[in-house]
């Protein structure tokens, strides 16, 4: 709890401190806390109105649903009964039985039909029925017709007939005729819409001989009771087949002709002419296919009905306009066709419109003024950075005196300088002029909270931090004039065992303080490690940058555990765990820094980062001596190896049981005082000229893993 209110109290007061700094933060806050609210009102209208919406338009589609069910199912009972009749029954029967004999006589059916014909003329009269026939599975026996009697029943109608023949009372969609008939202006016509009611009639023993067909106009009911389905102004409830076909008509009959999705002919409907398929486009605003419409895909609606999923969607689709409306649809597998009710989004929608247009004028009017204060405060802005960069060329931080640029990162600048008084040399880090944020100076201010408290002679000292009047952030450090660990393999490449021991024995006395302390650098690599001559002995080590450094008790800076290091020695709970990562961790680092040292190459190597990242967590490394093709003392290698274990329990717990480990190594003594000064006697004046910044540059010289040598940080 003390640390939960400790962590509360510290936001609340940056918060403050960041709010009476930055005025011009206060009108965006008010946009966006407006915003804010009038997102939440409108999101609460909107799920209101679409809760309703969704209510209206399933209320539409079940009454317009059962109201057809009730249509079709009396439909059925006429057909089922008018079968059932014992004098059509006998006169069907001896239909059947005559047209099957050896020698069927053709007076006879002809009687027997014109007797069938008059004993079902009132039920055609009474349920507007347009004619009759009787068939068997492969051909018409009789009917009102002369013409269809003989005529072989349709493919397309086979399926349907198996199921009358197996006692099943049915009616078919619409479907255009095949023998002419009579539209709705008088004229004789192939192609004329109409619907079948089929019901078996079966003998004496309850066996079906032949199905009865009842002809019946789609206008007579079925399109009557779907026109009923209209909402609003655009709104409209209409039926479609298997293939997208419509069948029944549109409300938007002349718009059609207008869009050429209908001929343009006197009397022209969309029952059994219109596919009801998306066009990628809104056609009433100009959008025209590219495409033929039977190329197009079926409109979401259609597809989702055909695959028996009902729904009701009132996010938006496209309809056969390429009109974005709102709709509700289901799919009659008895009959095989579907029933969709629609209504255009913008009718739907329009009070949502009108207030929304309302709320954002009235925000726009407060985006404009907030838009004012903030350009201005974007050129005071300027001004002050206009005023670091001043401060910068002029070579004056406080009491130090910039000299030359030593290196530069992702974040800061590091130039040599000195004390005005002391007239030591000095590092001097600051932040980039271009990337002052809140967050670089947390970040820049944590680096500097952390290593100031670590006094290990083979951690970089830090000397004082401090802030310009132009607000230039900056912190000076002790001047190495050394060289890194990454430069020294690329310019002198690999390193004897005896003096990678001596080297890595300083690094962890380094680290001991910092893991004591609860830190974890989190980011040990070549280039972070200087090697220097110091104080008249040549190898001294300096561990920098601590500004990944990840604090367990938190004392510092947030951190949201996220990954951060560098891939080529990152471990494998950094990787895949990245908030569990503790002093082993580095300590996996470390080793990855000593085979590096070995043998000029990292333990892994790959241009890609997440093969990279997956070897180091579940690859064992080559052991050094097969890597470079020469023998290592065994103690060393196991030294080394033992870190790279990818079970923290096997690596050795503390650095201080690793610098134990490497004290012991028969090598540990081939490295001495003497030795170091010799080395560096030679190679002084040869070293390159960026490596005497204390902080490492952003670029690795001679690598060709520079892309995986670069600090990643998501925390």
């Amino acid at each position: 709890m003390t640390w939960a209110s400790r962590t509360v109290a510290g936001t609340v007061v940056r918060t403050r401190l960041f709010l009476s700094r930055q005025l011009w933060v206060w009108p965006i806050l008010a946009v966006v806390l407006l915003a804010g609210i009038g997102w939440s009102v409108h999101g609460s209208i909107e799920r209101t109105m679409e809760a309703n919406l969704r209510s209206e338009l399933k209320t539409l589609l079940d009454v317009e649903v059962a109201m057809l069910r009730t249509w079709l199912s009396s439909q059925e009972t006429n057909a089922k009964s008018t079968a059932s009749d014992a004098e059509v029954r006998q006169l069907v029967s001896q239909i059947a039985a005559a047209s099957l004999a050896a020698a069927p006589t053709e007076p006879d059916i002809a009687e027997l039909t014109a007797q069938l014909t008059r004993q079902l003329q009132p039920v055609l009269n009474a349920h507007d029925y347009e004619a009759y026939f009787i068939a068997t599975r492969s051909k018409v026996l009789a009917s009102g017709r002369k013409e269809v009697v003989g005529m072989a029943v349709p493919t397309a109608f086979h399926e349907t007939f198996d199921r009358v023949f197996d006692g099943e009372t049915t009616v078919t969609p619409p479907y255009p005729s095949i023998l002419p008939q009579r539209d709705l202006t008088g004229r004789e016509l192939l192609g004329v819409p109409v619907m079948l009611i089929l019901a078996p009639v079966v003998d004496d023993n309850l066996q079906t001989v032949a199905v009865l067909g009842l002809q019946l106009r789609p206008e007579k009911g079925f399109t009557r009771i779907l026109q009923f389905g209209r909402l609003g102004n655009s709104g409209e409830t209409y039926a479609f087949n298997e293939e997208g076909l419509m069948l029944s008509n549109s409300r938007f009959g002349e718009e059609l002709v207008l869009l050429g999705l209908l001929p343009d002919l006197p009397e022209s409907e969309s029952i059994l002419q219109l596919l009801v398929r998306d066009p990628g486009g809104d056609m009433t605003r100009g959008y025209r296919p590219t495409v033929r419409r039977t190329e197009l895909p079926p409109t979401h609606m259609v597809q989702e009905a055909i695959a028996g999923r009902p729904a009701t969607n009132v996010a938006g689709y496209s309809d056969y306009r390429g009109v974005k409306v709102v709709g509700a649809w289901e799919w009659l597998d008895q009959y095989h066709f579907g029933v969709a009710t629609e209504v255009d989004y913008a009718e739907a929608f329009r009070p949502l419109a009108i207030l929304k247009r309302t709320f954002w004028g009235l925000l726009l009017l407060l985006a404009a003024s907030s838009i004012a204060i903030f350009v201005f405060t974007l050129l005071v802005a300027r001004a002050q950075r206009r005023a670091r960069e001043a401060a910068i060329e002029a070579r004056e931080l406080g009491q130090y005196k910039l000299e030359e640029k030593l290196g530069e990162g992702a974040m800061g600048v590091v130039y040599r300088g000195r004390h005005a008084m002391l007239r030591r040399p000095t590092a001097i880090k600051l932040i980039d002029a271009d990337k002052v944020t809140e967050t670089s100076v947390e970040r820049f201010e944590r680096e500097v909270q952390i290593t100031g408290n670590l006094n290990h002679p083979n951690t970089v000292a830090i000397y004082d931090y401090g802030r310009t009047p132009e607000g230039v952030f900056y912190y000076a450090m002790e001047y190495l004039d050394g060289i890194n660990l990454q430069a020294l393999i690329d310019k002198y490449g690999p390193q004897p065992a005896g003096r990678v021991v001596y080297i890595l024995r300083q690094v962890c006395g380094s680290l001991f303080e910092a893991h004591s302390a609860g830190l974890v650098h989190r980011d040990i690599k070549p280039a972070n490690i200087m090697l220097n001559r110091r104080g008249g002995e040549g190898d001294v080590v300096k561990v920098l940058d601590f500004g990944l450094v990840k604090d367990r008790e938190n004392r510092y800076a947030r951190d949201n555990g996220g990954m951060a290091g560098t891939p080529l020695y990152m471990s494998p709970e950094a990787i895949q765990t990245p908030d569990a990562v503790n002093a082993c961790s580095d300590l996996y680092a470390v080793g990855a820094v000593g085979y590096f040292l070995l043998t000029g190459r990292p333990v892994f190597e790959s241009e890609d980062l997440v093969t990279l990242c997956r070897m180091h967590a579940v690859e064992q490394p080559a052991d050094p001596s097969v890597r470079l093709g020469k023998p290592f003392a065994a103690d060393v290698v196991h030294a080394i190896l033992s870190c790279l274990e990818k079970d923290r329990a096997r690596r050795p717990q503390t650095a201080r049981d690793l610098a134990n480990m490497l004290d012991r190594c028969e090598c540990s003594q081939d490295w001495s005082v003497d030795r170091a000064d010799m080395w560096w006697s030679r190679h002084e004046r040869g070293m390159p000229q960026e490596s005497g910044a204390a902080a490492p540059p952003a670029h690795v010289n001679g690598s060709n893993h520079s892309d995986m040598q670069q600090t990643i940080d998501l925390s």
